[in-house]
């Protein structure tokens, strides 16, 4: 793969800067741009109902419960993404968009098997799990999908943000600090928050069409939203969002064959449908209802290694590569009332019911060990998985008079219980008797089984004003865990204004992360052409024999400190130092390898294909392997121009965006199991310290007049650094070794996004563009560590992606 010339980044801004020149036949009076259309209303809070309307700044609700208040007056670091900001990144998937407008998100390059079929984001370079997603404020369930590769994410079952209809969604609150004292767990390295369309009036169409470079992945995504009256003081929203794309196909030429055959490494294909309604009813003089549901259904396809003509030649004379598949279905519903008036309390009352079900397959697969070849299948149900959680809370608010404060205070209180339920439902008979379906053999009955817990909570804010210029919040927060125990958690956060352009700010606090279900009961095997990989339940015979130990919540400390400030009109600067100290995380380890990990996996009643090396068979658990310290720098920064009148002709406006985010982890304590080995070795050691870019820059640029919009995004991401595993050439001694790995650099890459809009009348907006607008692709990996020849990239890194440049029309219809 040839690289693009570095020069070529200066050619877009020159085409950003030369954009209003294409604006001089612009007549006068012409609607505003896409940018400038107003977006619904958002759900308001029982008090602020009679609030006037929000200005163009967003008001938040994210980080305190003391009030609506803009992001830069908050006492942490919040990001605020607007639909339009969404929309404009030109992502078919809600993931992609939050990263591509985020210095703080990332995502893994590659998703590793079933994990490639569900969409997960980390924030500030930790797992996953480590981040809460609320919807409206409440709780969103998590995928039952785990992921189980290795890699810096395993065994991450987040919430899967893409099935969230992106047409319902008004904007995102991203708050980069850590808040379990007052969301409960998960919530170590900060909340998503998805603020969903409100209002009785207005609406969207939009349609999406494009595809890579390369002439694969055509991607096409087409939605829509609309409002309408529930009375004089009601409104129900509607959304639905259609979304397509395409296999795509970056693998390198498999040394078995010499031939492309193979298509192991692309993006799935995959078509997802998603639904949503939002709606809110007063039914008296002081209590709302509200309530809103999502759905969403997803086929996906991942293509594994291909399998040579010798693996079954009475079925595949030209062999075959199986797919692994997911059926799923995902749902989540809130119902509540609120209301202003309970013993002066404002008051919050809801219940959240969400799941997602997932049924596992392959196709175009084999089990060997079927003797008659004229009935074998060759499709298979390998698995099915389902996670349900249930979620009550009561929340109460009011302000409270106390002596020698500037201002009153506010003082927040609620319970909150939780039910969470986890299944893991076997194959059919074929897919793991024998050797097992060729790709992913099926879940053995001896590991289904469903698992459950309840959670209890209790928590109490309080937001005071001591000073007229100093607001100090304090939060704290028990819960019990039927399975975990209980945790206690606090918060103090502070805010000092010096003067009205500049303010300091600072948090302490601890957190956790309880251990999932999942993490502790989720067994299975996978198999590639030459290799096999069991992960054990840390409760099952074969884990116990691995030295597990029962797994215990993550703790954190979280310290941040920054500077909020406006030196000129227009200019708007955020800076905040972090460091997250999580003792007891939660990886995988215990890997063992050849005689050792082969007892351990039959321990379980899993049979191994035949034709596998044992020194390449490798068994793990979860354990709490580590103790690690992340420190990191946030800066953010706006800036409007506007470029005035010249010659007659307004030029319109530049909106200008900084985003930068430095991050490190280091280790400060590995542990051991219970046979004394370490936990870590050094390749998972590295996922977790390196694996996360070191620094990434997003510059942008968005410039308007009259029915024109250029859109110019730049960024940077750093160097990531993964512990390769040898397999082949002049370290070949070393091949497949538990203990020596190739360190490989993932080398700092710049890519650059570029829109042209157009507004062809006051409803419709026509824009065409390029992601990765020159075609930029990560390093290419040293033969030694590319496993057949097939994985030519590094999948683990979470740095740009490997399909290269992709281009796009979107055409948008406002109501």
């Amino acid at each position: 793969m040839t690289y693009k010339s570095r020069r070529l980044p200066l050619l877009a801004s020159a085409i950003l800067v030369a954009s209003p020149l294409l604006a001089r036949a612009a007549q006068p009076g012409q609607a505003a741009p896409d940018a400038a259309t107003p977006a619904p209303r958002a759900p308001q809070p029982a008090s602020s109902r009679a609030a006037p309307a929000a200005p163009a700044e967003s008001l938040i609700v994210t980080g305190s419960r003391s009030g609506r208040k803009k992001a830069r007056d908050s006492v942490s670091p919040i990001d605020v993404v607007s639909a339009v900001q969404l929309r404009r990144t030109d992502q078919v998937n809600l993931r992609d968009a939050l990263v591509r407008l985020l210095p703080s998100i990332t995502r893994q390059t590659y998703g590793g098997d079933t994990g490639s079929l569900t969409d997960a984001i980390r924030l500030r370079g930790l797992n996953p799990n480590e981040v809460l997603v609320l919807i409206n404020g409440k709780r969103r369930h998590t995928t039952a999908n785990i992921y189980a590769d290795s890699g810096p994410q395993q065994g991450a079952t987040p919430v899967d943000l893409d099935m969230i209809p992106a047409s319902m969604i008004d904007h995102i609150e991203v708050l980069r600090d850590g808040a379990a004292a007052q969301y409960g767990s998960d919530a170590i390295a900060g909340v998503v928050n998805v603020i969903l369309k409100g209002g009785a009036t207005g609406g969207s169409a939009q349609a999406l069409f494009g595809q890579t470079y390369a002439g694969d992945g055509f991607s096409t995504s087409v939605s829509g939203d609309k409002g309408a009256a529930l009375g004089d003081d009601g409104f129900i929203r509607i959304g639905a969002e259609f979304v397509h794309s395409d296999h795509t196909d970056r693998t390198g030429t498999d040394l078995r064959t010499g031939t492309g055959v193979n298509q192991i490494l692309g993006n799935p294909e995959q078509t997802r449908e998603t639904f949503g309604i939002n709606a809110e009813k007063d039914v008296g003089p002081d209590v709302t209802l509200y309530g809103n549901l999502t759905y969403g259904h997803r086929h996906a396809e991942a293509l594994e290694q291909y399998r040579l003509p010798s693996s079954y030649p009475v079925v595949y004379p030209d062999g075959y590569e199986p797919a692994e598949t997911i059926e799923e279905n995902d749902y989540g519903v809130t119902i509540g009332a609120r209301g202003d008036d309970l013993l002066s309390f404002a008051w919050d009352l809801s219940t959240t019911w969400g799941a997602d079900q997932d049924n596992i397959g392959v196709k175009n697969s084999a089990n060997t060990s079927i003797a008659d070849t004229l009935l074998a299948p060759t499709n298979f149900a390998v698995a099915s998985y389902a996670d349900a959680q249930w979620t009550n809370n009561l929340d109460l608010k009011r302000p409270l008079a106390i002596p020698f404060m500037a201002l009153p205070a506010n003082l927040a209180l609620g319970a909150e219980h939780r039910y969470e339920e986890y299944s893991l439902g076997a194959g059919e008979p074929d897919s793991y008797s024998g050797t097992g379906a060729q790709g992913l053999p099926g879940l053995l009955p001896a590991l289904a089984g469903t698992w459950s817990r309840d959670v209890y909570a209790a928590y109490a804010e309080l937001d005071l004003h001591p000073l007229r210029h100093l607001e100090i919040d304090v939060a704290g927060r028990y819960e019990y865990y039927t399975d975990a125990k209980d945790v206690e958690t606090g918060k103090l956060s502070a805010r000092y204004d010096i003067t009205p352009h500049y303010a300091l700010r600072a948090t302490v606090s601890n957190g956790f992360q309880a251990p999932t279900l999942a993490e502790q009961h989720f067994s299975n095997l996978n198999v590639s052409p030459t290799a096999a990989s069991g992960i054990l339940g840390v409760a099952t015979p074969g884990a116990r024999a691995l030295g597990s130990q029962p797994l215990k919540p993550e703790r954190s400390t979280n310290v941040s400190a920054g500077l909020v400030a406006e030196p000129v009109h227009n200019l708007h600067i955020a800076a905040d130092v972090y460091q997250i100290n999580i003792r007891d995380r939660i990886v995988a380890g215990g890997v063992y390898n050849g005689a050792t990990a082969i007892n351990a996996i039959q321990s379980t009643g899993i049979t191994l294909p035949g034709g596998i090396n044992p020194t390449s068979v490798s068994a793990y658990y979860f354990s709490n392997g580590a103790s690690t310290r992340t420190q990191g720098l946030d800066i953010s920064a706006d800036y409007l121009s506007r470029l005035g009148d010249w010659n007659g002709i307004d030029w319109g406006r530049i909106d200008w965006t900084l985003g930068l985010d430095l991050n490190r982890s280091v280790l400060h304590h590995v542990a051991d199991d219970l046979n004394g080995r370490s936990l870590l070795n050094a390749q998972t050691a590295t996922s977790l310290t390196r694996g996360s870019p070191r620094s990434k820059i997003i510059l942008g640029a968005t410039w308007t007049e009259g029915r024109f919009d250029t859109t110019l995004r730049v960024t940077r991401y750093g160097q990531t650094t993964d512990d390769l595993t040898i397999y082949t050439g002049a370290t070949r001694s070393s091949a497949l070794s538990n203990t020596i790995f190739y360190e490989f650099n993932n080398s700092p890459r710049w890519i650059s996004d570029l829109e042209l809009g157009y507004r062809l009348t006051h409803a419709w907006h026509l824009a065409v563009g390029a992601n990765n607008l020159f075609d930029i692709y990560p390093r290419m990996k040293p033969a030694a560590t590319n496993y057949l020849g097939t994985l030519p990239y590094d999948i683990n890194a979470a740095q740009i992606g490997i399909d290269g440049g992709f281009y796009y029309a979107r055409l948008n219809y406002t109501f």
